[in-house]
């Protein structure tokens, strides 16, 4: 994998065991040659991915709307800052730019992304993977209901394992590389939806 996009909150919470996590991706993804490609933020983890990640001597890539750019929260040490006018092209963007996505702790914009990446693959938009790392038992509750999906018959189940989780970011991106897509759907019917 050459890059993957990276989810995942502007706050910095008081327990640091999310900001320590969000260091050690960047870090870790800047050692295996793998770039960054997030929010363009320079606050909170996504700040800390982009940091460390720099500090290692890896490629980092922002994506930020007009808006906050406009709000000064954009990082203006990246390899390149590319600057869009809304969030869907943001988020067309990070597909564009990247062979996977890894979502790490985050609110509701978080949260936007991953659901967006999930039915994006789910419907054959693309066949990249999309992982998620579950530090601290952040997703406990979203694993469980993701699997809920599928019990009560939300999720059809090739979709089942399309999200890949892992408490350990080795482990995950270890996923991510044996990834192979589940379903890729060139015509949509109504049976299919």
């Amino acid at each position: 994998m050459k890059r993957l996009a990276i989810y995942c909150g502007s706050a910095t919470p008081a327990d640091p065991v999310y900001i320590e996590c969000a260091r050690q991706v960047g870090r870790t993804l800047a050692e295996r040659g793998i770039g960054v490609v997030y929010g363009g933020g320079k606050l909170g983890l996504m700040g800390a991915v982009a940091d460390s990640a720099l500090e290692a001597g890896g490629e980092v890539i922002g994506i930020i709307p007009q808006a906050l750019v406009a709000a000064e929260v954009a990082h203006r040490g990246l390899t390149e800052l590319h600057v869009v006018e809304t969030m869907h092209q943001r988020k067309q963007a990070f597909t564009d730019l990247s062979e996977g996505f890894v979502n790490l702790p985050g609110g509701t914009g978080t949260m936007d992304e991953l659901w967006e990446a999930l039915s994006w693959a789910q419907i054959g938009y693309h066949a990249k993977p999309v992982g998620l790392l579950n530090i601290a038992g952040y997703y406990d509750h979203l694993v469980a209901f993701y699997r809920h999906m599928g019990e009560v018959g939300f999720l059809r189940p090739q979709h089942h394992g399309i999200l890949l989780i892992d408490t350990a970011l080795d482990g995950l991106l270890d996923q991510m590389a044996a990834h192979e897509p589940i379903v890729t759907i060139t015509k949509i019917g109504a049976k299919d939806l």
